[in-house]
């Protein structure tokens, strides 16, 4: 069996947010770097679908390796609240935007993502995760989540 997660990103020029699903059930908001063309360690990661793979570090703790991603190797899916300083070109989930590249309650939002795709994993499903940019605001209401930060 497959199971694929959707996440429908809006690219600005202080970072990229998201809003990703596990079916038609929403998880969590993500934020990453701005789209800088796929440059390693400062940019976005290219729309596409990529298999994640469960994996622990001391650092991270549970979190997601998203392979397959052209030109780029060791993308992650772990917590973090602050794109700027705390991501070199991988995707973090949120439970809440505070402004485009930060959020809070990133450990909490991964934690129920994991939770969601434990059972998978332990089945030995493929897991991937479709990456599609788009207008960010028409699958999610931004309204008091994201304040223009010019």
């Amino acid at each position: 069996m497959e199971v694929r997660l959707g996440l429908y990103r809006g690219h600005f020029p202080q970072g990229t947010v998201g809003a990703l699903y596990y079916f038609d059930e929403f998880m969590s908001f993500t934020i990453e770097l701005p789209w800088k063309t796929n440059q390693v360690n400062v940019s976005a990661i290219p729309d596409g679908v990529y298999e994640l793979k469960l994996r622990y570090t001391k650092k991270f703790k549970w979190h997601l390796l998203v392979e397959g991603v052209p030109g780029r190797s060791w993308i992650l899916f772990h917590p973090a609240n602050d794109s700027s300083k705390e991501l070199e070109g991988c995707i973090a989930p949120v439970s809440s935007l505070i402004n485009v590249g930060y959020g809070y309650s990133s450990r909490k939002a991964l934690d129920r993502i994991l939770d969601k795709l434990r059972p998978h994993f332990q089945a030995k499903d493929k897991v991937k995760i479709e990456l599609r940019s788009s207008h960010f605001e028409d699958h999610i209401q931004l309204q008091g989540q994201l304040k223009d930060k010019s």
